[in-house]
């Protein structure tokens, strides 16, 4: 196992091997360099190589090598630390049997409270359980992705304790109208449909997207069809000043097929209804630039068991940077959060139903955060939140860090954060319910470093990690809700970018997470392999996943998964607009699950058509 394990470790250092004996060639032209990468959704931008904090970046070539319409599986494993957990072909689902669990570093939370996901910088969760909801986030409106490994609260809040995952919108670009389509079918009757245009003259910009996805599921009652719509439109006022608004809506039906025990019964068929909408305005001039946000969210939810729900999210977020002199950037900024909603039984009472909570609470959010570059090669930066709650009251954040450039082609990095996630409503007031609880609080270490080899043709990046902290909600036995959890987690993280010839791209991410609890959805070994290799008109792409000691249990018991993921797909280009597909996912044939009694579907195939107009 030692030697295994060494080979992990090792294998991305050993692909440089590779890159010395090709000549140099361009690179290809949809992989962005990871030094290059600058993080745009965060209220800082910056250099990817300056920020002192670990941020991965999955660009459009690498979400468009999947065939999946939804966007959480492409991320899993492909970004080092992080997990989604799955439970069919396609579909998460929620409530009891659901998957789409998040951990990042081992934190998340069941449901996932504890990684914040945003769209384009505001936040998305259910107003009343404050959890995501998987099933929204579609790959064929997502630009590219960025994710901070490690908390992320000191900019954007509650729910960013252990990561934030945002979701970068598409934005029409090119002058015109220009569209693509694509059309897929698969086993177990899946079908997948979408089509987005997009339409720019001059400072006005539009971009609509719409999917249509349904599937029988590998097991029965296991079927699951969602359908939605998304509309971005952007103006630019003058050269200093533009404005966007976007609006997604998304409906989906999905059925519980219950543990595959032999004493399992079917379980519940959800109905929900999820959309949000925003407005910002941003602002770009020579030493000033920033942004408001208006957001809100909404969705209800209908399940068998007579559950119904309403809720909201909705706030505004604001800030401005100031570059005083060079290499100097001072933000400040503020944010405001309502939300809740309403949580009923249809069925309780004998038919005549029980409402359990109809309320909502708000956050406002302070913060501040200064970074300085010296000499082109340190960059120092620190911040601080004040964050007040109007249940628990207030909650100080800081965060320290810095990066040090050496050589051109090595960085060090180095930081500080604490993170924090606010009592949910569902836990303040619906189940179990205690309005004593505090926020939880995590403080994580890193440091870690980026080296380019063989003029940037390899590119890695090593981290070492420690998350602790004593505070949880977690139930304890006849008190209920408290906040006496604890967790301790570190490990380490390995990422490389290979791109030995404009033809070949080769993408490598390992994680190792020590945990003194076992964490539910997070693998202790997680290995990903992913390679490109175009051919005249035809692409080839393979891609491994291995998991180890993986806990697919959310109760206290412990149940440790092992297996082996190898995904392989072809496309090739019958003309200028037309591309013909052909996939694979689990060619090992692999018997495993996720969720714990949810095993997952064997070998799959699909087949489909891109269309580029």
């Amino acid at each position: 196992m030692k030697k295994y394990l060494l080979n992990i470790i090792l294998m991305p250092f050993m692909l440089s091997g590779l890159t010395a004996t090709l000549q140099a060639q361009d690179m290809l032209e949809d992989t962005i360099r990871i030094e290059e990468v600058v993080v745009t959704g965060s209220p800082v931008k910056i250099n990817r190589n300056n920020v002192p904090m670990s941020v991965s970046v999955v660009t459009s070539a690498q979400i468009n090598e999947n065939n999946e319409s939804a966007l959480l599986p492409i991320l899993s494993g492909r970004v080092p630390g992080l997990f989604v957990t799955e439970r069919g072909v396609t579909g998460f689902g929620v409530a009891a049997g659901s998957a789409g669990q998040i951990t990042i570093r081992g934190i998340g939370g069941s449901p996932t409270t504890g990684v914040l996901m945003l769209i384009d910088g505001h936040p998305q969760f259910m107003g009343i359980m404050g959890h995501p909801l998987p099933d929204s986030y579609v790959a064929s409106d997502v630009e590219r992705v960025e994710v901070i490994r490690g908390s992320g609260s000191v900019l954007y809040g509650s729910n960013a304790m252990g990561g934030v995952i945002n979701l970068i919108t598409k934005k029409q670009e090119q002058e015109g109208f220009h569209g693509n389509a694509r059309f897929m079918l698969g086993s177990y009757n899946t079908q997948k449909y979408m089509a987005s245009g997009g339409y720019k003259k001059d400072r006005l910009s539009v971009y609509v997207s719409g999917n249509h996805d349904k599937t029988d599921g590998h097991r029965a009652d296991s079927e699951f069809k969602i359908t939605n719509g998304y509309t971005k439109i952007g103006y630019k006022l003058n050269e200093y000043l533009k404005m966007s608004g976007d609006f997604s809506l998304a409906a989906f039906k999905a059925s519980d097929p219950g543990p595959d025990t032999l004493s399992a019964k079917k379980g519940e068929t959800i109905d929900i209804t999820r959309g949000y909408g925003a407005f910002t305005i941003e602002n770009e001039l020579e030493k000033i630039s920033g942004s408001a946000k208006l957001f809100y969210n909404f969705g209800e939810h209908d399940i068998t068991d007579g559950f119904h729900s309403t809720d909201h999210n909705y706030g505004l977020n604001f800030l401005e940077s100031l570059r005083l002199f060079k290499g100097n950037t001072i933000t400040a900024g503020f944010d405001y959060i309502n939300y809740g909603g309403m949580a009923e039984n249809l069925k309780a009472m004998g038919g005549r139903g029980i409402v359990f909570a109809d309320t909502s609470v708000y956050e406002l959010g302070y913060y501040g955060f200064v970074q300085q570059t010296l000499a082109e090669k340190l960059t120092l930066n620190a911040g601080l939140r004040l964050q007040d709650h109007s249940v628990y009251g207030a909650e100080w954040v800081p965060s320290a860090g810095f990066a040090w450039r050496t050589n051109e082609n090595t960085t060090w990095k180095a930081s500080f954060s604490k993170g924090f996630r606010s009592p949910t409503v569902r836990e303040l007031f619906l189940f179990g319910p205690n309005p004593k609880l505090q926020p939880e609080t995590v403080f994580n270490y890193e440091a870690g470093v980026l080296r380019s080899f063989f003029n940037r043709k390899l590119n890695l990046e090593l981290t070492g990690f420690l998350v602790k902290g004593d505070n949880l909600i977690i139930t304890v036995p006849n008190k209920g809700l408290q906040n006496a959890g604890e967790v301790s987690n570190k490990g380490i993280e390995v990422s490389a970018e290979v791109n030995p010839s404009s033809r070949l791209n080769v993408h490598a991410a390992y994680s190792y997470i020590n945990m003194k609890t076992p964490v539910y959805a997070t693998p202790e070994h997680q290995l990903f392999i992913s390679s490109r290799y175009r051919l005249n008109k035809t692409m080839f792409m393979l891609s491994l996943q291995q998991v180890l000691n993986l806990d697919t249990d959310p109760s206290v018991k412990v149940h440790r998964e092992n297996y082996t993921l190898l995904n392989a797909k072809v496309s090739h280009r019958l003309c200028s607009y037309a591309e013909l597909f052909v996939s694979a996912e689990n060619l090992l044939n692999q018997r495993y699950e996720q969720n714990r009694y949810y095993t997952m579907p064997g070998t799959t195939v699909f087949a489909g058509l891109n269309l580029n107009f």
